[in-house]
């Protein structure tokens, strides 16, 4: 059997993975981590760091496993947070759950599981894996999607590497939620019933424009309304090239001018709340920011085309392969989490 560290977080799912280790009989570790101090921007009512650290205990004293508690704030600050604050000041919208697994979870934890001895780390993620040996005889490693479709989270580790891969184990991936909490329940687990964690990975839910001006200074801008028969739709769908279809709307020649906002960044494509616009008969949403002149575009209604695309462009130097060799190859695409494929 193997010494298997377990990311202990304070939620059912990673106690009752570690609870499923011991009970095959592996030597297991609980490792509780520190990501994150500051408390800025969360908001009221959200699980703060102290309590997830009282329940981490109280599951690893239960199963009867030592516990490790390991501060990697720093490197999660310089890792994730930077690069949050980063995207958003160009306007994008990035996902920090993503870069935290392949930067925090599965590099700076491992490290510090390795210091003990650990052959494998393992999470609660919803998740599974598999492995084939290729023919030139390596073993090669495969994400696959957790049992429990309304729970899986492959998506969220879709850039982990091979030797990540190599040394994680997702134990509750082919349980469904229901089964996660019913067993936690049986053996008396304090975290059975505590609620699923939300928002930013290892910070909490946010208020997030207030905790984007840890940053990122607020600065009045203009709400531009876009008309749903706004030309450059109609030019566009004259065109033949495929990459027309993707490209990104220039609408600056649009002035109609309905509302002031705080700061372009503050803002992603698709939101609807904390517009301020009303008297209209279907919600506006955001379908574009400028973040350089620091406009913000709408448009009226889930049907409007600024919200609507027929394609997708993948720059090559963005995608990342875990277990196919070389491209092309025909992959389904998932665009946001809990999106059908």
């Amino acid at each position: 059997m193997a010494r298997v560290v377990v990311g202990i977080s304070g939620g059912v799912d990673s106690s009752v993975a570690a609870y499923l280790l011991k009970e095959q009989g592996h030597e297991v570790i609980g490792m509780f981590m520190i990501n994150w101090h500051d408390t800025e921007g969360l908001l009221s009512g959200d699980c703060p760091l102290h309590d997830d650290e009282v329940f981490a205990k109280l599951v690893c004293k239960k199963l009867d496993i030592p516990l490790h508690i390991v501060d990697l704030s720093e490197t999660y600050y310089k890792r994730v947070t930077e690069y949050m604050f980063d995207e958003y000041a160009k306007g994008r919208t990035p996902n920090p759950d993503v870069l935290c697994n392949r930067e925090i979870k599965f590099d700076a934890f491992l490290e510090e599981a390795l210091k003990l001895g650990a052959d494998y780390v393992a999470t609660g993620h919803y998740c599974q894996k598999n492995s084939y040996i290729d023919e030139n005889g390596k073993e090669i490693f495969q994400l696959i999607a957790g049992a429990d479709s309304n729970k899986d989270q492959s998506y969220f580790l879709c850039q982990l590497n091979q030797y990540q891969l190599s040394k994680a184990l997702f134990p509750i991936g082919h349980l469904d939620k229901p089964d996660v909490r019913k067993i936690a329940e049986e053996i008396g687990l304090a975290t059975a019933k505590r609620k699923d964690s939300q928002g930013i990975c290892f910070v909490g839910k946010v208020a997030l424009p207030e905790f984007l001006k840890q940053r990122l200074k607020a600065k009045e801008g203009d709400i531009i309304e876009v008309p749903k028969d706004w030309d450059g739709y109609f030019a566009r769908r004259l065109s033949s090239r495929r990459i027309d279809y993707a490209m990104p709307y220039d609408y600056s020649s649009c002035t109609n001018c309905i509302g002031k906002h705080n700061g372009a960044h503050f803002f992603t494509i698709g939101q609807s709340k904390y517009l301020g616009i009303g008297g209209r008969k279907e919600k506006m949403f955001v379908i574009a920011t400028d973040t350089v002149n620091n406009i913000v575009y709408v448009g009226e209604g889930h049907d409007h085309p600024g919200l609507n695309r027929k394609c997708l462009i993948i720059k090559k130097d963005d995608v990342h392969l875990i277990s196919v060799d070389k491209i092309p190859c025909v992959c389904k695409v998932r665009i946001r989490y809990r999106q059908p494929l």
